[in-house]
């Protein structure tokens, strides 16, 4: 054990620095080292730390921010779309007519309308992590992939000690699309070159649906259901099968200890299986999962089919102090309800995706504001990339990561502002062009970690966890 003497300074999670430099022995994983501990205390970008959790709305598949909050009104048909744009709670900022709800919210918010970069991919990973590089047509997490936010919380050992640090809602990106791409497992959410430890837990779901859609990927029908722990007991209608394709968190550290009976397989786990066994099994993990316990009123407020549910196991999960929380909005093929809209984007946004949206972001917001916990969670919402300007000939729009969106509530961001601004057709920014990697750092800077620390990758290499990417201090309260 080693104690480090001196003034005691305190951070935003209540731990001092004297606390974080007393090594050797505490760290569960392995790994932490004095100058990484003082990096990720003292963020060189200034103060910092304003934000206790952080929970990701990712828009799987890429939203249409033309149609959404960066609409070209005044632009010709093919590009403005169908949709007309409403006022907002700030004076001067409109979005779509088809959020009324998120609107009347939007002087909590502070909106980027220039999000850009070159990764066209389906795949979380760049703003999970904020990086760039790799193959766009990767299908599966790689271990040189680099890790991402919830994976650096946990390496830091920050939130609960009996809960996991990160948590994956509702299943793992891809899983909704395993029966047409067997073996896809989409890279993101997970702990990359510093090992599975330091992945999520993901939770497991099992939703339904009232009927299969017509035009099959571009017809979606809601999702309902609710996120499950991956320990729990399955629903009687689920088969053995069904079961077996199941991928928990301890299967994760050990695929070995699917073979084993359950009590005997606790008795040889180390310490770190043993612990992260507990985790899952922790009252408190149990409880932020358990949505009996809420109203009526409440579940109605957020919706009750399975991406609502997940806002409201996110909320809870806050409510115990995990970090990092991600939700991800699942591809179910062949119901579809990802916002990769190559077809029928204006049906699918207007009577699927929209109304979803519009009631589980507001209800999470006014949640949280309601609890005290607005000024320490942080919100992201946004997707991968952004759509294509001009609408094609099936009435979608295609892939375009030149130019995107993304909305950051609460957690020590600038209430009520826009930074960044597009060209007349929403295709190129003009100002203020930030990347994932600039995004990744200010979420970094308001968690208290410091955006430049670096962890090693496997060739020993340190390597920036925010990937060179800058803090943008003009969304900072």
């Amino acid at each position: 054990m080693l104690s480090v003497l001196g003034r005691s300074k305190q951070f935003c999670d209540g731990i001092t620095r004297r606390e974080l430099m007393r090594v050797g022995g505490l760290s569960l994983f392995g790994g932490m080292t004095v100058p990484r501990l003082l990096a990720a205390a003292g963020d060189r970008d200034g103060p910092s730390g304003r934000a206790k959790s952080v929970v990701l709305f990712n828009m799987l598949g890429g939203p249409s921010h033309q149609d959404m909050f960066d609409m070209k009104p005044l632009a010709p048909k093919e590009v403005r779309g169908e949709f007309q744009p409403i006022a907002t709670s700030v004076p001067g900022l409109q979005i779509c007519e088809h959020m009324p709800n998120t609107a009347k919210l939007m002087h909590n918010a502070c909106l980027i309308r220039s999000v850009t970069h070159g990764y066209n991919s389906h795949n979380p990973l760049n703003i999970m992590t904020g990086f760039l590089g790799g193959d766009p047509k990767q299908l599966r997490p790689e271990r040189t992939d680099p890790p991402d936010i919830g994976a650096i919380c946990q390496y830091l050992e920050m939130g609960p000690r009996d809960m996991p640090g990160a948590f994956c809602l509702p299943c793992y990106p891809g899983w909704g699309e395993r029966s047409q791409y067997p073996g896809i497992r989409r890279p993101g959410p997970y702990g990359g070159f510093l090992g599975s430890q330091y992945d999520p837990l993901i939770s497991v779901c099992d939703p339904t649906f009232d009927h299969v859609p017509e035009r099959k990927y571009y017809d979606p029908v809601w999702p309902m259901g609710e996120p499950m722990l991956p320990l729990d007991e399955p629903p009687p209608e689920m088969t053995l099968d069904r079961l077996n394709e199941r991928r928990t968190l301890l299967e994760q550290f050990d695929d070995q200890a699917r073979e084993l009976d359950a009590a005997d397989a606790v008795g040889r786990m180390n310490q770190v299986k043993q612990r992260a066994f507990s985790m899952i099994r922790s009252s408190r993990t149990r409880d932020a999962f358990d949505l009996s316990r809420e109203s009526d009123e409440t579940r109605d407020r957020y919706g009750r089919n399975l991406h609502g549910s997940s806002m409201l196991v996110a909320r809870r999960l806050v409510e115990a102090g995990v970090p990092f929380i991600s939700v991800h909005a699942e591809n179910f093929i062949p119901h579809g309800f990802t916002y990769d809209m190559h077809e029928n984007n204006f049906g699918m946004l207007k009577d699927y995706n929209l109304p979803v949206f519009d009631k589980l972001y507001p209800a999470f917001v006014e949640d949280l504001e309601s609890r005290g916990l607005l000024d320490s969670t942080l919100i992201v919402v946004m997707g991968e990339m952004g759509r294509s300007p001009k609408v094609n000939a099936k009435a979608g729009r295609d892939h375009w990561p030149q130019c995107g969106f993304c909305l950051l509530t609460g957690g020590g961001t600038a209430r009520g502002s826009v930074f960044g601004e597009s060209d007349k057709h929403a295709a190129y920014p003009v100002s203020d062009a930030v990347s994932p990697s600039d995004i990744v750092a200010t979420i970094y800077h308001l968690l208290g970690i410091d955006p430049h620390m670096t962890v090693d990758d496997l060739t020993g290499r340190p390597t920036r966890i925010a990937h060179a990417g800058k803090v943008i201090r003009e969304v900072l309260a």
